[in-house]
């Protein structure tokens, strides 16, 4: 089976289809991805073969485009009304739009016999319409995005010119959910479950992890993330919330950060640990609780290790995916930049995550929910029987 993946320009999003993609590969099925050159890095690092179409996307500069010197992305644009949040994919119709005609040639050429894309990757559902390809859309983490998004651009979505293809955005054939069914949004679209893998890419596992402990070892661990945060807002929030964290002086706070960030931060107390960027699942075991930026793909790996979480959402998804921790007992959540600044009340949302063993009940019931969730190479054989399902009517017509 031809499995032609098509990702939206942004690594993050790529990430958590690559568990999918490899159990369809490891099944014996061609995997393409077509994407932008901001992704054909990570497509590499993961054994998967892609073909590089158009101009490198640049995610962060789009985030930081008009932004007002000196101020953070959540000072200047604050938590969205939700009536609000289907209108970011306008963004990513726009973005569809540009690419659709060399992404339909490119399809056309490879004959895919299943499309799998992210949530916000629109091409995907108007070429598998117009191949008569099921389509596939992984969600990465709570999405209270992607319907209201497709239902606002439907009617920006015009009607095809002189081909076979749909009126409007189709929805996809599958939508794929990696929550835990107490995290997800209980009046959401329902999704087919498929089990959160945790992936971020490869590298040498280092000294430090192989020697450490783990927890019980006569202190308790942090893990601090901030995904792309420093890149985003700057020396003086990474700089502040780490002194805040370390107020707690019996905990060790460990935060990965990248090293050309860490002269903007300057000095940290004794217990705050710097590490070089690595993939989360290699030490969230050694760690008592997680303090990260909302990014799904922290929240999910958080998530499968079972540890509460006191998420300070920056961006789009971000909130919602809060509101969710938030929700189940899982975790702290301050959507605001001024309570996200103010030492006292994270350090006291630390204590608080801490000291009260019903957070950590509650994220390690959301672990044990994740881990009870169908393999992806479960749904792998289960995709290609779709797959297979809606080629016979094809087949027995010819």
């Amino acid at each position: 089976m031809r499995v032609l993946v098509i990702t939206t320009p942004v690594p993050s999003h790529f990430l958590p289809l690559v568990p999918l993609l490899r159990a369809l590969r490891s099944a014996g099925h061609e995997v393409t991805v077509l994407g932008q050159p901001d992704v054909l890095g990570a497509v590499r690092a993961c054994g998967l073969t892609g073909v590089e179409v158009g101009n490198s996307f640049d995610v962060d500069a789009m985030l930081l485009r008009n932004l007002p010197a000196e101020l953070r992305p959540l000072q200047a644009r604050p938590r969205p009304a939700p009536e609000l949040l289907g209108g970011y994919g306008r963004l990513w119709w726009a973005h569809a739009a540009a690419l659709l005609d060399r992404y339909t040639a490119l399809a056309e050429e490879y004959g895919p016999e299943l499309i799998v894309a992210d949530p916000l990757e629109y091409c995907s559902l108007i070429i598998g319409a117009r191949l008569g390809v099921p389509v596939v859309h992984h969600r990465w983490t709570v999405d209270a995005i992607s319907g209201p998004a497709r239902r606002f651009v439907r009617a920006d979505v015009p009607e095809p010119a002189g081909r076979p293809g749909p009126s409007g955005l189709p929805n996809p054939t599958v939508l794929l959910d990696p929550c835990p069914p107490g995290l997800r949004m209980p009046d959401g679209e329902a999704g087919v479950p498929i089990r959160y893998v945790p992936y971020s890419g490869g590298t040498e596992t280092p000294a430090w992890v192989r020697a450490d402990p783990g927890p019980g070892a006569g202190r308790r661990r942090v893990a601090v993330s901030l995904g792309n945060t420093p890149a985003l807002h700057g020396g003086p929030f990474v700089r502040g919330l780490l002194h805040a964290l370390a107020a707690r002086r019996d905990a060790e706070i460990l935060v990965t950060l990248p090293r050309p960030y860490r002269a903007a931060v300057g000095p940290l107390p004794g217990n705050v640990t710097v590490v070089d960027s690595l993939p989360l699942h290699l030490f969230l075991g050694t760690c008592d609780a997680m303090v990260h930026h909302g990014g799904a793909g922290t929240a999910m790996t958080a998530t499968a290790f079972g540890l509460p979480q006191l998420v300070l959402p920056q961006l789009a998804d971000h909130f919602p995916l809060a509101d969710r921790l938030a929700a189940t007992g899982a975790g702290l959540s301050f959507d605001t930049a001024a309570r996200q600044d103010d030492p006292q009340v994270v350090g006291r949302a630390l204590d608080e995550l801490l000291s009260d063993p019903r957070y950590a009940e509650s994220a390690r019931r959301l672990a044990a929910e994740m881990a009870a969730m169908p393999s992806p190479a479960t749904v792998a054989a289960d995709l290609e029987r779709r797959a297979r399902a809606a080629t016979e009517p094809r087949e027995a017509s010819v």
